[in-house]
């Protein structure tokens, strides 16, 4: 039985991840604001405190990163603020403090996002080493990465998780597609062209553990499945899965007048990710095909 930390474990991914961990017997231990208790260390990242003597006495094996404030919102100045608060201070507080340690964790998996590379790559396929965007979740995901430099400076092992999106029914954009898709009012975003990266909740949970377990992966690495698809491919599946139409067609327009600069940056985006490093590694998905993961998520 391995001793996990994890922060973000009320969230989407980390809800599903301790059920994971716990089932196979681990220990999962919480960073949270409402500790101490038996399984979470207290901590409250914006003001950079962390329970120091809890930490050391959790002794964790590795570390889950996952916390951060969720940006499908509109962003005002305070809100980016926020955003990036979130994720850059409590890694960065994080980081340290498992650096600190006497017995240090083998192993510190950290949450970041394909919005690495750019909200607008057009066709070009990225892979890990392909040069980062310049717009704010650009910057944002790469001040989050180089947050976690001194636990690679203390020699833990850091695998940076560039995360597409994760499709589940209980959260993420598919749960928030699925209300106007089951009413037959779902359609493509603008013309439709833009590259959608994407990955099962199943094989992201898997992966995340993946990254625990396997000792050659360190860096940045892309979560997202081999088959990337562009959005009126993926209005289309989602259409067929839910035996509804989908001919309404969302004018862009209309989004970034809503959702101002948000929508442009993230439901216009258009990132087309590699997965040939998770899968070289010898990560195996489970859904690598679109179809396949719908149905597995939305007929249980």
């Amino acid at each position: 039985m391995s001793t996990i930390l994890l922060s973000g474990a009320s969230g989407f991914i980390g809800s599903h991840l301790t059920k994971a961990l716990a089932r196979d017997g681990h220990r999962v231990v919480r960073l949270s604001r409402k500790g101490p208790t038996s399984d979470a260390v207290a901590w409250v990242p914006e003001s950079g405190k962390i329970d120091r003597e809890a930490l050391a006495r959790a002794r964790p094996d590795a570390v889950v990163n996952l916390a951060g404030e969720p940006i499908d919102q509109r962003w005002t100045e305070e809100r980016k603020r926020q955003i990036r608060d979130s994720r850059v201070k409590g890694t960065a507080l994080l980081a340290e403090a498992l650096a600190s340690l006497a017995d240090k964790p083998k192993t510190f998996v950290s949450g970041s996002a394909m919005g690495y590379y750019g909200a607008h790559r057009g066709d070009e396929v990225l892979e890990e080493t392909s040069a980062p965007g310049t717009d704010f979740l650009a910057q944002t995901a790469q001040a989050w990465e180089r947050a976690t430099d001194s636990a690679a400076a203390a020699g833990i092992r850091v695998v940076l998780s560039r995360t597409s999106l994760v499709l589940g029914r209980d959260g993420g954009a598919l749960k928030r597609l699925l209300v106007p898709f089951r009413l037959g009012m779902g359609g493509r975003v603008g013309d439709g062209r833009q590259w959608m990266s994407w990955i099962a909740l199943d094989d992201a949970v898997r992966a995340m553990r993946f990254f625990i377990d396997t000792p050659a992966l360190e860096g940045p690495v892309n979560l997202a499945a081999p088959e990337p698809v562009r959005n009126e491919e993926f209005t289309r599946v989602l259409a067929k899965v839910l035996h509804r139409p989908a001919a309404i067609s969302v004018p862009a327009s209309a989004l970034e007048l809503v959702l101002g600069q948000m929508a442009n940056d993230t439901i216009m985006a258009s990132q087309r990710l590699s997965s040939r490093r998770l899968a070289g590694a010898g990560f195996e998905f489970q859904h690598p095909r679109l179809d396949d993961a719908l149905r597995s998520e939305l007929t249980r």
